[in-house]
């Protein structure tokens, strides 16, 4: 039985791969999104509250993680990020078996991963889709979200791998910094390659 390709979707801060989610899941190709399922799993009644909780005294309330509060109990801390990991990732894992599990039966499906690379998620799956456009766009629209600032964004950038290197190991890069209909264009036009690729098999 022929399973669904496994592509890894992944990009800087900034760089658009929640719109790029957006548009593969616009075309009918399932989307799993890992941040999504984490503020689900940490929001009110999340099953990791209590996890949380536990090792975080003070950092969840009836309205899930207080993500300011788990911030500074983790932030600069490598020993705290790590017990914050060992109870995020496995049950992110979990829920994206389940997911393939769901969609067994797709040509394919997207894993919209924001630090692919970063966790080596990228050796788990068929295909890596780099989402990047120049530096001078992607800095604009970070500096524009609301509480940012020039300090965060530079320490953000500086646990993310560079957008080079992002590129330089992606099989395929979507470019955003060109029209929305030339960004849609591209990842219609990425779809259809892929499923050739896959039928090719």
């Amino acid at each position: 039985m022929s399973h669904p390709l496994i592509i890894g979707l992944t990009g800087s801060i900034g760089m658009g791969k929640s719109t790029v989610a957006e548009m593969f899941e616009r075309s009918g190709v399932p989307v799993f999104d890992a941040d999504a399922e984490v503020r689900k799993m940490q929001g009110p009644g999340g099953e990791l509250v209590p996890a949380i909780e536990e090792a975080f005294p003070g950092s969840t309330g009836p309205e899930g993680v207080k993500r300011d509060e788990l911030g500074a109990q983790v932030f600069g801390d490598k020993d705290a990020l790590a017990r914050l990991e060992a109870i995020v990732h496995p049950a992110v894992g979990r829920k994206r078996e389940l997911f393939l599990l769901e969609h067994a039966g797709a040509p394919m499906i997207v894993f919209d991963i924001p630090l692919l690379f970063e966790g080596g998620g990228d050796k788990r799956v068929d295909s890596v889709v780099v989402v990047s456009a120049p530096p001078e766009v992607q800095r604009k629209r970070v500096l524009a979200r609301e509480g940012m600032t020039p300090e965060k964004f530079a320490h953000i950038l500086s646990i993310q791998v560079p957008d080079a290197e992002k590129r330089a190991r992606a099989d395929y890069v979507i470019d955003t910094g060109q029209s929305l209909a030339g960004t849609e264009a591209d990842v219609i036009a990425l779809i259809a390659q892929l499923k050739d690729r896959n039928r090719a098999k």
